[in-house]
């Protein structure tokens, strides 16, 4: 399986340059002065060298919810049971979620994956994608939450889900998750990928008030203790088996196959920023073709943000997952490479260009 990944971070290239400047130098004589549609210019021009110099387009979309448990709730690090994940996933099948609503309201293909929820199967559901893999993980603060097996296993799931959508014709694909307490290992990866103590990132989770995060801040710490010899030894993969989660190895494989297949990738908030910064851990090169969706409102969002030199798009205050920020973000997409696309040069408008414009 080992090998599996290998194929897959070697066979993502870096963007070409003399793209870029092509899609730069197009936008620079349209009928607007230069860099005025600021971001939307930067995006344009990143989707036009994932796709090699096509006409840029975002859609079709799709958003991929991955759900799966996590063994270090019992250390009560979250003011919900981890039942509530079940329950959510329930709630997605009915086209009741707040992810539901969106991808709905910005039509968006949806996908809901049980990766490793506690439990039998779903309901059949024509967006229900039953891949479990494990009843969740192990508590990550007496030991490593995962198997490099089932690590690996996961990552390839992810692997799967970005060629199922390629070979759908699927242009963008959005990250979303779901797990109650999935905060506490999407912390431990951030701190031990950015050398950051917890107690500088650690927030409310699903409502934890500010004992429930000192109390979680020390679970954290428990974690990044006994799991230290993964984190010292630097290897991404050891440090996401020990420390993460199902649904987060799967979202990582899920960004690091899109990014071989040339597909773009919109991250959702803190914790697909996770799986986002172990995708960019095993291969920097991620980082072109993905776009971080949104500050999200856990505190530490914004200080791994800046860890990993990124610039997300919004700030709304989200705070809720399941891929609603990434939702919110692909109608930003669309807008910008309809102006790449539509927009009229000065001279075919017929406007006479100031010289400083």
């Amino acid at each position: 399986m080992k090998d599996s990944l290998q194929k897959v971070i070697q066979s993502i290239a870096p963007l070409n340059q003399e793209l870029a400047k092509k899609a730069r130098h197009r936008l620079d004589y349209l009928a607007k002065p230069r860099g005025s549609l600021g971001r939307f210019e930067d995006i344009a021009t990143q989707i036009f060298c994932i796709q090699e110099g096509q006409k840029p387009c975002v859609d079709p979309t799709r958003i991929y919810t991955v759900a799966a448990d996590h063994g270090v709730i019992e250390s009560g690090v979250s003011v919900s049971p981890q039942v509530i994940t079940r329950q959510m996933v329930g709630a997605f099948l009915q086209n009741g979620g707040g992810i539901n609503a969106l991808t709905n309201s910005y039509n968006i293909d949806l996908k809901v994956v049980d990766a490793g929820c506690v439990g039998g199967p779903f309901e059949d559901c024509p967006f229900m994608l039953q891949r479990k893999l494990a009843q969740g993980t192990a508590n990550l603060a007496k030991g490593p939450a995962m198997s490099e097996e089932l690590c690996l296993k996961a990552l390839q799931l992810g692997f799967a889900l970005a060629e199922e959508a390629h070979a759908d014709g699927i242009k963008t694909l959005g990250t979303g998750e779901m797990g109650v307490g999935n905060t506490t290992p999407s912390t431990a990866l951030f701190s031990a990928f950015f050398q950051l103590d917890p107690a500088y990132l650690a927030g409310p989770g699903g409502g934890l008030d500010s004992e429930g995060i000192q109390h979680k801040v020390s679970v954290i710490r428990e974690a990044l203790r006994v799991n230290a010899s993964a984190i010292e030894s630097g290897d991404p993969l050891r440090i996401l088996a020990a420390l993460g989660g199902i649904e987060l190895a799967t979202l990582t494989g899920l960004i690091l196959r899109a990014a071989s297949l040339r597909m773009l990738v919109v991250v959702d908030g803190y914790i697909s920023s996770a799986a986002y910064a172990a995708a960019w851990k095993l291969q920097p090169l991620v980082h072109d073709y993905c776009v971080l969706s949104h500050v999200s409102a856990e505190p530490g969002h914004a200080r791994v943000v800046d860890a990993m030199d990124a610039a997300p798009l919004l700030n709304l205050g989200f705070r809720l997952g399941e891929g609603t920020g990434a939702a919110v973000a692909i109608p930003l997409l669309r807008g910008a490479v309809d102006a790449f696309n539509n927009m009229l040069s000065f001279e075919n408008a017929g406007v006479i260009v100031a010289e400083d414009l």
